[in-house]
This record gives structure tokens, sequence and C-alpha cells, in this order.
């Protein structure tokens, strides 16, 4: 393991951590005679309809949904936004990471993950041997909730036909929900973080594969979280290397 490689390691305070293929032969691939990846998880019920025009976004491009998202107003977040937050990465990425909403760092900014939080996601990014360019980084709403609350239903519900026209233009291999609400609400379930990991689930709406694992800034207040976080992330890095889930 390169220097860089453990410092970002140990940015997430884990400093024994290595890679597998450190220890062992390369990681499985389809046909290959270690363990097979684990199957696709059902969802636990049917994703909601989005009834704020799905029809005309489905059929938009990368200029014409930023454009549209930026000068969105179909809630009363509008009204409090500094700005609303699009995504950012890699537009064919093979990962997409997903998490909740904007915080008072992003919505300044106009990009997701930004601050400790941020910083924390990119050495885990990079802990499997990716660079925050590397991927997509978009969020469940695109515009911060005062306080930083969590999102209303009606709130997630007319962004989320914003979310999975990105989604279809990135057609990404796997996509990391990062946190409880942005798995709940891809997922459609109010199971918590605990019972979503170590699992690999499939999106309602796309049929993507979704592995779930904490929020960064869950993991500066729970550090101790640390250890099941990169075991998350190992499972994102085989299926990668692997194939298709």
């Amino acid at each position: 393991m390169d220097a860089r490689r453990r410092a970002c390691l140990e940015a997430m305070g884990i400093r024994r951590w290595v890679l597998r293929e450190d220890e062992a032969p390369a990681l499985a691939v389809p046909g290959a005679d270690s363990a097979p990846s684990p199957s696709p998880v059902a969802p636990e019920s049917p994703a909601p309809p989005d009834p704020a025009g799905a029809g005309l976004i489905e059929t938009m491009d990368w200029d014409e949904l930023r454009a549209e998202v930026l000068a969105c107003r179909r809630c009363g977040l509008a009204e409090t936004r500094t700005q609303a937050v699009f995504g950012v990465g890699d537009p064919c990425a093979d990962l997409l990471v997903i998490g909740e909403a904007p915080g008072a760092d992003e919505d300044r900014l106009g990009e997701p993950f930004v601050g400790r939080a941020g910083r924390l996601l990119t050495a885990m990014l990079y802990a499997i041997g990716l660079a925050r360019e590397q991927v997509y980084i978009a969020n469940i709403l695109k515009c911060r909730p005062p306080g930083n609350r969590d999102p209303r239903a009606e709130e997630s519900l007319r962004c989320r036909s914003f979310l999975l026209r990105q989604i279809a233009l990135v057609e990404p291999r796997l996509i990391l929900a990062v946190g409880r609400v942005s798995a709940q609400n891809l997922l459609s379930t109010d199971a918590p973080v605990g019972r979503l990991r170590g699992r690999v689930h499939s999106l309602p709406d796309a049929g993507a594969p979704v592995v779930v694992t904490y929020h960064p800034a869950y993991l500066l207040r729970s550090p101790e979280q640390k250890a099941r976080a990169w075991e998350d992330l190992q499972q994102v890095y085989r299926l990668l290397r692997g194939g298709k889930a």
C-alpha cells in the first residue's frame, strides 16, 4: 500500500486497513473459482410515483437537466436556498454516489459533499482506488433544507425525477447510497442503515445495483462505525472489479 493511500485511510481513522488485493489473489470475477458476488435483494416496497413533470425530464440531456434544476421552484426550498446543487463528477462514471441533501457549505459553493464530510468521502473513495473526479456525486434533494433538517417526503418526491434522470444519463454500474435518508429514499423503505448494508439491493426505478453505507458526517460523529464502512467500501471495490452485480 503506497503512502498516499495509507494517508487517506488514516484520515478515516483506521490505520491498519489494507485492500484485500494486498492480502490475496485478485478479487473475484464472473466465472472465477472464488466466491461469487452477493445476489441483488429486491426492494422492500415499490417506489412512489413522481407527478411533477417526469415525462419531460426523461428526455433531457445534461445541459437541459442542469438548467431545469437550477431554476426549479417545485417546492418551498427554492425560497430559502442560496442555489440548487446539481451534482459533480464524471458523467460516465462506473460508480454513482448519492447523499441526502446539501448542507450549508454545499448551498454556498454549489457542489455536493464539501467540508469535513466531503473530505472524508474523498478519502473513502481513494482508499478503494478512486479519485473524486472518477465518480459522479449527487443528492436526493437539490436544495438545502433549512437548518439541515431531514428532507420531507414531498420534497424528495419533487426532486426524484431529477435524480432518476441523472442515474439514466450516467448509467452507473453501481450506486453507493450514503446515509439513512439516501438509502431509504432510493429503496423506498424505512429500514435502518444497519439492516440495509452488507447486501446488494436493486433500485426500483432503474434496476441498478445499490450498496448502502454510513454517511461521512455520521462517521465523523461515530468513528467506531468506520470499520463497518470499510467493509462496505470493500464490497463496492469487489463489485466494480468483478463486473455487473
